[in-house]
Parts: structure tokens; sequence; C-alpha cells
């Protein structure tokens, strides 16, 4: 369980986002497997980063990966445990400082690393997954670029409501490299009384055709930037980057 003051995905924040919001990982996992397929043939080793409660991991197992799946989230690896437990290996990981496992492929689904601190924080992130690249291995992540703050400046609070929880969102762009959510998470405890947890979660948006190619190109890479990893539609101001180790 994850201590009182993680800053991200405590207890209950995990769990509504495990029921309620797996849509993502879903609209994303054909295209991440279509890329995956090379590495999946030669029975390669895939590392994941932010897994979550393992929504996309549960799509590389059943296509017959080889997964490390690892989150910064303590809350969260206990859900992946149990919904992706057939994984070589869950960890936890926490970008920038722990070194990454040497892997066949990265993947991340869920703009990850804009959750670090700062621009610097998300670059050294890059390196060290490129260093953990092997040679003719494949990264495939998603980024919020600068466009994900201007489409959202004048969004209203949101809500949603379920059976067992409730989650009420507040957004705002403090800068034009900031974007923050602020939420209120209401879960049903046995005796059907409800509890609260709030949690504000900070995103470090960047420039990603700027910024990523440049970098990952001095490291050795071959980068595309797009906006899906396939066919999938996602949230204005999601970017995709795939880049292979030759």
């Amino acid at each position: 369980m994850a201590p009182a003051d993680a800053p991200y995905y405590r207890r209950d924040l995990a769990l509504v986002h495990h029921l309620g919001f797996g849509f993502h990982a879903d609209d994303c996992a054909p295209g991440v497997l279509k890329l995956l397929e090379p590495v999946r043939d030669r029975d390669g080793l895939v590392v994941e980063l932010g897994c979550g409660s393992g929504l996309l991991t549960r799509h590389l197992l059943d296509a017959g990966h080889r997964v490390i799946a690892t989150d910064a989230s303590p809350a969260m690896l206990d859900l992946a445990r149990v919904y992706a437990c057939e994984a070589k290996e869950i960890q936890q990981l926490a970008l920038p400082e722990d070194p990454i496992p040497e892997a066949d492929a990265i993947v991340s689904v869920g703009h990850v690393l804009n959750y670090l601190p700062d621009l610097e924080s998300i670059q050294r992130a890059l390196i060290s997954i490129a260093g953990a690249l092997r040679p003719g291995g494949l990264l495939a992540i998603d980024l919020c670029d600068l466009d994900y703050a201007e489409a959202r400046l004048d969004l209203p609070p949101a809500g949603w409501v379920a059976d067992e929880w409730a989650l009420i969102t507040e957004r705002s762009v403090p800068t034009p490299d900031r974007f923050v959510r602020q939420m209120a998470i209401f879960t049903r405890n046995e005796d059907g009384s409800w509890r609260r947890d709030d949690e504000r979660h900070d995103n470090v948006l960047i420039d990603v055709p700027g910024v990523v190619p440049p970098l990952l190109e001095a490291e050795g890479l071959e980068v595309e930037v797009g906006l899906s990893f396939g066919t999938e539609t996602n949230m204005e101001g999601l970017m995709v980057v795939v880049a292979t180790r030759p």
C-alpha cells in the first residue's frame, strides 16, 4: 500500500484508475503489440515503465511476451501483482534515479515521463532508457507535448461516478509547460460509508519533436515521432515516440 504522503496514485486513486480508466491502455495495445511482433518472435524481454495496475501488461502477457513491469507507485504495483501476476517481474522503479533493466523493448503508455519534476529529469530518464535498450531493440512511449495544455485551457471541472467510487477533477495550466489536475477521490468502505482522498498531479510538458529526437539520436537511436502507436486516436497534445537501436 502506498504511504499516505506518496505524491501520485495512492491506494484509492490507483483503484479508481484501474476500474474506470483502462481505455487508454486498451486503445494503445493493438498498435504497441504490432510494433513488438519482432521482439516476441525472438523471445525478447520487454520492460514496461509506469505499468500502473497492469492494464497494458495484461495485453503484453496475453500476446506471449516476457515482461518486467515497473511503476513508482506501490499501490499500483499491488494491483498489478494480482491483475498481471504472470509477469516475469513486477518491481518498483522511480525514474530518473533507478536503473532500468536491460531489455529488447521498452514501452510505456499514459505519459509516464511527464510526471517527473522538470525537463532535466525527463531528459535524464530518456538517456537512461536509451542506455538500457539492447541492439535491435525498440522503444515505444507516449509523451505530452506543449499543445496538451493549450487544448485544455478552458475545460470545466469533470466528474465520474460509479457504484463503488467517484472522482472529481479540476484542471489548470499555471504555466505553458505545466498541466495540473486537482482530484478528489471518493471510495466506498466495507460498511457502506465513504472515504475521501485528494491528489494533485503536476505534469511537465515538453516540446516533444524539438527535444526528444535529438537527444535519443545522440544516444545512437533512430527516432520517429507521431500521433499514435497504430490506428488509435489519442488525446490532443499526446504524442508517440518510437525509436530503434540498429
